[in-house]
């Protein structure tokens, strides 16, 4: 019996006290809040309320749709404005430069494969010409969206950011620590572009087409995938998005109507490196989630269910992350006790450890290896409805065949979890600190949850494939709010990965 009073000692390694008290970044997002807001916002009182409330139009429902729809979102590639610092904004003044040409080459090869009933595309340059290249040859013409274009940043566009901190100070400082909250020239930008990705989402569901690649802007897919899912404006900032990022989000109707099954199959798949320095703050603490590679029963690696060794694409798979993982100092790895689990984070550490003994001279890196039974979930799952089939491939919604008391249970076990990484992250011995954690996708599904701050509602809303990573930052510190690099990135499995996306022909259930 798992005790869920106190946090479990990581085997082999000291026991972590867990903090008594730890700020809370943002309010928790729970379901019940869709109905309280649908209230409030059908009884608007003055205009500065309705401006405030305008963020909390991220969680009002979407109507039902007949058909399982994917979509496709791509960032552009780098600009000219981009490359100098510039706050772009709305303006349409930067173009792609030879590298975000490059980029979008990538893209395109990343999803050639990938059929695509229509496309929609910003209409500013940089994005325009992205969608482009990676259309290719494709004969339908691509649709721009006005609505799609980069948020409106008025007065702060076309200038270096030290010009932006000169020239405005304060409303400068609130625009980069409290940006739902930024008003310049009577306005709220971040609350109108959460505004407008909610109208986008209506145009591209009522769409007759099965699968829709979008090509925009940085900010504009951050509110897309944080409308879709439910999420207000204070998760801007929190889902990053590179350029020529691609990230995957997956419709489902349900059988009894109403707002569809949404699941974020995918977050910023970078056409380089998911642990390179480029976009985004720069951290020296940071938790990368490495799901388990396959297994030797199909169901298990699908499902998690039982304790199964690796088969050989499961070994191919934990090789390839190592390898991914080989140009960063990592300071621990923290793995389920689950075989699947242990086997893939040796794999990892033999490669760390071997990683500065290329030279003639072989000093061998020390990587400190604990196992937390809090990581392991095959236990756990026992599905409370006949068709399982959702919650084996972890589709839009799995988590609707379960018990209440079960996922109780994974939110009241991962979040001992969560908090012991976060105890191990705070360890002021090591300036730069990376902790690598592997478990199973769905025990990585409940720590994403964790560090957006959602109730467990949220854990049909993400999927994680076996062998895939995803990247959490700490600019700062493990105090602060956590932000998402990607989540479910294989590229580095080559080969030996799940596509980006899947054929979605003759296929409605993806």
């Amino acid at each position: 019996m798992i005790s869920l009073g106190l946090a479990s000692p990581l085997l082999h390694g000291r026991l972590h006290l867990l903090p008594t008290k730890r700020q809370t970044p943002f309010t928790v997002r729970s379901s019940s809040s869709l109905q309280e807001i649908d209230k409030s916002l059908s009884s608007p009182t003055t205009a500065e309320e309705r401006e405030l409330r305008s963020g909390l139009q991220a969680s009002v429902q979407f109507p039902p749709i007949k058909a399982a729809k994917r979509v496709v979102l791509v960032r552009h590639g780098q600009s000219t404005w981009n490359e100098e610092g510039r706050i772009q904004g709305s303006s349409n003044f930067s173009v792609l430069t030879k590298k975000g040409e490059a980029q979008a080459e990538t893209s395109r090869q990343m999803l050639i494969d990938d059929s695509f009933d229509v496309c929609f595309s910003s209409p500013l340059i940089r994005s325009k010409r992205t969608a482009e290249i990676i259309w290719g040859t494709r004969e339908d013409e691509i649709l721009t969206d006005s609505d799609l274009r980069e948020i409106d940043l008025y007065s702060f566009q076309g200038l270096l950011k030290h010009e932006g901190k000169a020239k405005f100070g304060p409303a400068y400082r609130q625009w980069q620590v409290d940006a739902a909250n930024f008003n310049i020239d009577g306005h709220y930008p971040v609350r109108e572009l959460w505004g407008r990705a909610r109208n986008c989402w209506d145009k591209i569901l009522a769409h007759e087409s099965k699968s829709a690649l979008v090509v925009a802007h940085n900010a504009v897919n951050q509110a897309l995938v944080a409308t879709a899912m439910g999420l207000g404006t204070e998760y801007f900032r929190i889902l990053l998005q590179s350029n020529c990022g691609v990230s995957v989000l997956d419709f489902v109707p349900r059988l009894e109507g109403g707002s569809p099954y949404i699941c974020l199959n995918r977050l910023n798949q970078t056409p380089g490196s998911p642990v390179a320095s480029g976009a985004g703050r720069k951290t020296s603490k940071r938790i990368i989630l490495v799901c388990q590679g396959s297994t030797q029963d199909t169901e298990a690696t699908i499902a998690g269910l039982g304790d199964q060794p690796m088969n050989m694409l499961g070994v191919i798979q934990a090789q390839k992350t190592a390898e991914l993982l080989l140009d960063l100092k990592v300071s621990t790895i923290v793995s389920s006790p689950n075989s699947a689990c242990a086997g893939t984070a040796n794999i990892i550490s033999q490669m760390q450890e071997a990683a500065d003994c290329l030279g003639a001279d072989c000093v061998p890196r020390y990587v400190e290896m604990k196992k937390t039974p809090d990581l392991d979930v095959a236990g756990l799952f026992q599905p409370s409805t006949k068709d399982t089939s959702d919650f084996l491939s972890l589709r839009p919604g799995w988590s609707k065949g379960l018990d209440d008391g079960v996922t109780s249970t994974l939110q009241e076990q991962s979040g001992q979890a969560w908090r012991s990484l976060l105890t191990e992250l705070s360890d002021e011995s090591e300036e730069e600190k990376i902790i690598i954690a592997v478990a199973h996708p769905i025990a990585h599904i409940a720590l994403i949850g964790h560090c957006l701050n959602v109730t467990k509602e949220w854990l049909g809303s993400f999927h994680l494939d076996a062998g895939s990573i995803s990247v959490i930052d700490f600019p700062d510190g493990p105090t602060g709010r956590g932000i998402i690099r990607c989540i479910n990135y294989s590229a580095h499995l080559g080969r030996w990965s799940i596509p980006i996306t899947r054929s979605t022909v003759d296929d409605d259930s993806f």
